[in-house]
């Protein structure tokens, strides 16, 4: 897996709309690649107990705002954030995981998403925490974390959740952040859905599926398509200038840009995964 690295609220590349909050951390750690100001990004969030309708709603609606180039951000927690981050992962499309522990391996909490820790990362995504490595999931720093997963985000959606529950906790720093609340009804006989029901009640919007959070946000996932691939560094940046008059070789690519070989052949790889550039055979590459 990537090093864990940090940046500062004062850099250029510290995600502005955290940077926003009155509680942002000074110091942020991550593995893989961050969110770009350009990128637009939205919370799943739920129960560690999701029912077989709560999975099915979350994978559904999940694959569906991918259809938007949303960027999914969760908490890799058992349940239902775990079942958005899959959803991403399995269309090899990049997702923002915020933890509540060190970004080590020996720290990662839950131990057996571990392996979708490091998916997450190899498919373009990011693994986020404002604890320093060798930290343990201390009970205090899940709620904490909660406020990064929203601020990122241009809005949340809470699937299942019991009255007394962290993803309320969400949820209300989701009104407190002034963030488009979203919620998916469920049966009034299951705990699981008093939480999104009284959401509902109390102003949340009543979410079937992507197109009711599309509604709100005002995004038309035919003209977002339409648009241009976006990088999401520096040097994926350099990579589409260089290609965008021809084909190239690899080794053209290298020379063009002045990266090293590794750092060309990584990126390559991950442009590729997510549709923005084609192999076009022989590590002769394209616009897609």
């Amino acid at each position: 897996m990537d090093l864990i690295k940090s940046i500062k609220i004062t850099d250029k590349n510290y995600p502005a709309l955290l940077k926003k909050i009155s509680s942002a951390p000074k110091l942020l750690y991550y593995r893989g690649i961050l969110p770009t100001n350009k990128e637009k990004c939205f919370a799943v969030v739920g129960t560690r107990r999701p029912s077989d309708y709560g999975q099915r709603a979350t994978i559904k609606i999940t694959q569906e705002l991918l259809g938007a180039r949303l960027v999914i951000v969760s908490g890799m927690a058992p349940g239902i954030d775990t079942f958005a981050h899959q959803a991403c992962v399995e269309r090899g499309t990049r997702t923002i995981a915020v933890l509540g522990t060190g970004l080590d391996e020996k720290s990662i909490y839950p131990k057996q998403n571990l392996e979708l820790s490091r998916q997450i990362v190899k498919t373009g995504g990011c693994l986020i925490s404002e604890y320093i490595e060798g930290t343990p999931g201390y009970a205090g720093n899940f709620p904490e974390r909660n406020r990064i997963v929203v601020a990122l985000s241009l809005g949340v959606l809470v699937v299942e959740a019991k009255m007394a529950s962290g993803t309320l906790v969400t949820a209300n720093l989701a009104i407190q952040q002034k963030k488009k609340l979203f919620a998916v009804p469920g049966p009034i006989y299951t705990l699981n859905a008093e939480g999104p029901n009284k959401l509902i009640k109390a102003g949340a919007t009543l979410t079937e599926s992507a197109q009711d959070i599309f509604d709100v946000l005002d995004i038309d996932p035919k003209k977002v398509l339409q648009q241009a691939p976006v990088a999401q560094n520096a040097d994926e940046e350099l990579i589409f200038d260089a290609l965008q008059e021809e084909s190239l070789y690899i080794d053209a690519i290298i020379k063009k840009t002045k990266l090293s070989a590794p750092v060309v052949g990584s990126t390559l790889a991950l442009m590729e995964i997510s549709g923005k550039i084609r192999n076009l055979g022989g590590n002769t590459y394209a616009l897609n």
